[in-house]
């Protein structure tokens, strides 16, 4: 494909991107008050107060979560569009190897998500806990919705990266010994991204990203050593079980051999 068309079909993905991001943020508009009612709630439960600020705090809070819910739901179509995108470069069996990572990284993201929430309560429980008796922990919504957001999407980023890893094995892009000999850089990359995502800043809330990012990294480097492995005495018993060209050539000439005698 000419890189003109390259450019052209990176336009109209990303163009479907943004009209979904619209649709979708419209739609967290719709949600923005039950989502929000969930959090103020969870917090008071635990013991701290949410404090707006200022006048014009409502609004903006309304747009960010908005957006933060849309970005959620969009999330699957962002998925489809990169892979609708890379797919006319690959050959028949690969399209249909990433047809099935596809389908299950749009889950995934959704189950890492899921588990950012359910973790959420958990984190917010222990640094409470840290406020003193005599002190009242009244938290600016400023400082909590980048919480609850970096946290839930960090978690879905995490769970859709193994799932990566092992479909470009699968096409032979990705071997697991590329993977073992940059495994250092691969694990600072996982903590830069651990302490950029991380709401606070603090090593709780990096561990809370990086610990299962670390975990998934592990799992997939695993499969996609035994997918090697698999491959590669796949390899070894279709060398052995062709004839060589030698044995090929006296299996041609053997006939004209015994016809002349």
């Amino acid at each position: 494909m000419p890189l003109k068309r390259h450019f052209k079909e990176f336009r109209n993905r990303l163009i479907v991107c943004v009209i979904t991001l619209l649709v979708t943020s419209i739609v967290g508009f719709f949600l923005y008050k039950p989502v929000m009612a969930f959090m103020i709630e969870l917090v008071s439960d635990l013991g701290g107060t949410i404090n707006f600020g200022s006048a014009i705090a409502p609004l903006d809070v309304m747009i960010r979560v908005a957006l933060w819910i849309g970005m959620v739901l969009a999330a699957p179509m962002f998925i489809w569009q990169i892979w609708a995108f890379i797919v006319p470069g690959l050959l028949r069996k690969e399209k249909r190897l990433t047809v099935s990572f596809m389908a299950a990284a749009i889950p995934l993201f959704l189950m890492g998500v899921a588990l950012g929430i359910y973790v959420i309560p958990h984190a917010l429980r222990f640094f409470l806990s840290l406020t003193p008796d005599q002190a009242d922990n009244i938290i600016p919504v400023m400082d909590f919705l980048p919480f609850v957001t970096r946290l839930t999407l960090a978690f879905g980023i995490a769970m859709v990266l193994p799932v990566g890893m092992v479909g470009l094995n699968l096409v032979g892009i990705l071997p697991a010994k590329s993977i073992l000999k940059h495994w250092r850089i691969t694990v600072f990359l996982i903590t830069v991204f651990s302490a950029v995502a991380a709401p606070g800043g603090d090593a709780l809330s990096m561990f809370f990203i990086a610990g299962p990012m670390l975990v998934l990294f592990i799992a997939a480097t695993l499969f996609c050593w035994i997918l090697d492995r698999r491959r590669a005495k796949r390899e070894v018993k279709n060398r052995e079980a062709a004839p060589t060209e030698v044995e090929a050539a006296r299996a041609v000439s053997a006939p004209k051999g015994s016809d002349e005698l």
